[in-house]
């Protein structure tokens, strides 16, 4: 039976058992994922525990020695961190999604441009910009990016409050706490409470793709038969209906 864990920073659990796989995967992948690992379940009567929570929290507990045995980040700097120490199998990486980066606010509401008069203006003169911690969350880190890319950075920075994965990020503005959020695409089509109300220009930011592997200390039977179907048609067309773009040069 599909399993849903939380990673904790100071608990390591037990390896888990070679019939059973552990994935720890990036927050916005929460849905989508969910789903894909149901299927894979019922096809094959593998037990699957989805660990979510941001990218780089994730890798930070790899690199200590958590049990996972395929890793799915949001951004390909941390894979490169674990690829780098030994900590994935290089062989089995592989990009295997993209995604966008936009603006949010809670629904209905009208389009924001993205200057630093109009996000000022819509934040108002008490509220803050949600996204993800700026330093170690792929969309915290993607958004820093495309706003210093628009030049508004230095005006914004003292209004951002920071969150711990994209999903918190999302939540902050889906329940009226913050007036504006920087997510994926993915998240805003997941929440009917928010309302996208910009598009940040693709060159403004590093490409937003999601790279898996396996990682090196697994003993998994199935972690590289569950990376072969993160890429096949029945995980794609889930993906898909999420708003995930597949990555076409994937091997």
């Amino acid at each position: 039976m599909l399993r849903l864990a939380t990673i904790c920073a100071c608990l390591l659990a037990a390896p888990a058992m070679a019939d059973d796989l552990t994935v720890f995967a990036a927050a916005s992948l929460r849905d989508a994922l969910s789903d894909v690992a149901a299927l894979y379940e019922a096809e094959t009567g593998t037990d699957v525990t989805l660990s979510f929570a941001g990218s780089g929290l994730l890798a930070r507990q790899i690199g200590f020695g958590a049990p996972a045995d395929v890793f799915i980040s949001a951004n390909t700097e941390w894979m490169d961190v674990l690829d780098a120490d030994g900590d994935i199998v290089s062989d089995s990486l592989r990009d295997i999604l993209q995604n966008s980066l936009v603006l949010v606010a809670r629904a209905p509401s009208p389009d924001v441009e993205l200057t630093a008069k109009a996000l000022m203006g819509a934040l108002g003169p008490e509220g803050y910009l949600a996204m993800g911690v700026v330093t170690s969350v792929p969309a915290g880190i993607y958004g820093k990016a495309a706003f210093e890319h628009l030049g508004i950075w230095p005006m914004l920075e003292g209004r951002v409050a920071q969150a711990d994965n994209v999903r918190a990020a999302l939540a902050l503005v889906a329940t009226g706490e913050a007036p504006l959020g920087v997510v994926y695409a993915t998240d805003a089509k997941a929440d009917d409470r928010v309302a996208i109300v910009a598009r940040f220009p693709d060159d403004s930011h590093a490409p937003i793709r999601y790279p898996a592997a396996r990682v090196s200390r697994s003993e998994a039977r199935d972690a590289d038969a569950f990376l072969a179907y993160l890429t096949g048609e029945t995980a794609r067309r889930i993906f898909a209906d999420y708003g995930f773009d597949a990555v076409e040069d994937t091997p």
